[in-house]
């Protein structure tokens, strides 16, 4: 996936105004840490020592959206137990698996969801907060200095946390 995503081959929307923004268009990013490399395509947070609100505004956000697609992710696994050790297939047959699993899930979802299942993703356990030193590119870092400035104005800012 990150191959893919470094050459453009993801399909990924042009960039975009953010909601509410006349600012420059910001592009679509994969949330992830700094276990890979920072890029316009690729977000992760801020070093903890020194924090301005800014950018610990920048850091809680993107820990509530690691947050949720960590959930997903562990919903996920509990429903289709395929993934819960490497696939043993073929990747172009990992990838049917994959796309397979995801239609039936939101399938399963849309139209045979219980509100419970929705309160069990509040209460699943977030992953490590740990943030390192990393390989940083000046795209991302300009990508993530965008999406902190954004985060932190009145139209991109969360009335509970700023």
């Amino acid at each position: 996936m990150g191959r893919w995503l470094q050459s453009n081959q993801l399909d990924v929307p042009q960039p975009a105004n953010l909601p509410g923004s006349t600012g420059p268009p910001a592009p679509y990013v994969v949330v992830g840490d700094e276990g890979f490399a920072l890029s316009s395509q690729l977000m992760w947070p801020f070093p903890r020592r020194g924090l301005d609100a800014k950018r610990h505004t920048f850091n809680y956000r993107l820990s509530r959206a690691r947050r949720f697609v960590e959930c997903a992710f562990v919903i996920f696994t509990h429903k289709w137990r395929v993934f819960l050790s490497p696939i043993q297939l073929a990747p172009q047959n990992v990838n049917v698996v994959i796309k397979a699993c995801v239609v039936l899930h939101n399938y399963v979802r849309t139209y045979e969801a219980t509100p419970d299942e929705d309160a069990q993703i509040e209460s699943l356990p977030s992953g490590s907060d740990t943030i390192q030193l990393g390989r940083s590119g000046l795209a991302g870092l300009r990508v993530r200095e965008l999406f902190a400035d954004y985060f932190l104005s009145p139209i991109g800012s969360f009335p509970s946390h700023q």
